[in-house]
């Protein structure tokens, strides 16, 4: 057998991170599961959502393609199960668009959970209207070409972030975090008691019971800030 017949470009099934975790995660912000997975996971903030409504979580359909040309985009939407998110390695390129509006109505109708992409969309104020989750680097309205070969369902990166087909990826207004498939159910109770802890404290501030953070002083003398037996 081939080299490429034993790993071929375009892998067309994977294993999804279980529906009900993403039922579950979606559940949290995106900051949550960043910081319960080791402040880690969140990729680069110039992949922002189109508009601060846009929300989703979903298993990542991963995408690889040369800059300026969409066909693997095609390619994934060909073989896309409702509930997917594409996750788009763009190289950041920003001189082309690679999706529009026609491209999200597709994606709509197919079921796919949202795109994410590391370059540029165009058929903003469209895709605003139809509500569905595009989060991109940027604009531009020039076209892409649809010539070049690139890879289906491989690991990519994006963000400053490693993206494994099936991984759970979540987005809201403050970007997306992506967390690793075999590690997204033991986040999930973390998440729970991370948003417990902090809806108690931002009580606490609200009452005046308690208006600074109970580590601040073993952090600053820590930090050589101030000496023992010393406070703020």
């Amino acid at each position: 057998m081939s080299q490429a017949a034993a790993c071929p470009d375009v892998v067309r099934d994977f294993e999804r991170v279980e529906p009900g975790i993403v039922e579950q995660a979606a559940q949290f912000p995106s900051s949550i599961l960043a910081d319960v997975a080791g402040r880690r996971g969140a990729l680069h903030g110039r992949i922002a959502p189109l508009a601060p409504s846009m929300r989703f979580a979903g298993p990542a359909l991963t995408v690889e393609l040369r800059p300026g040309d969409n066909l693997m985009i095609h390619a994934a939407l060909a073989v896309a199960k409702p509930g997917d998110v594409i996750v788009v390695d763009g190289k950041g390129d920003l001189s082309s668009a690679l999706m529009g509006e026609i491209m999200s109505q597709q994606a709509v109708a197919l079921g796919v959970a949202a795109v994410v992409i590391d370059g540029a969309v165009r058929d903003s104020e469209a895709i605003r209207e139809l509500g569905f989750p595009m989060f991109a680097a940027g604009l531009n309205p020039n076209g892409p070409t649809k010539s070049v070969a690139g890879r289906l369902n491989h690991p990519i990166s994006i963000g400053g972030v490693s993206v494994k087909p099936g991984d759970l990826v979540v987005g809201d207004a403050d970007g997306v975090t992506v967390i690793e498939r075999e590690k997204a159910a033991a986040m999930l109770p973390l998440a729970a008691e991370k948003v417990a802890a902090e809806t108690k404290r931002i009580a606490d501030i609200k009452s005046r019971k308690s208006l600074r953070p109970g580590w601040l002083d073993g952090a600053l003398r820590t930090a050589g800030v101030i000496g023992e037996g010393e406070s703020l």
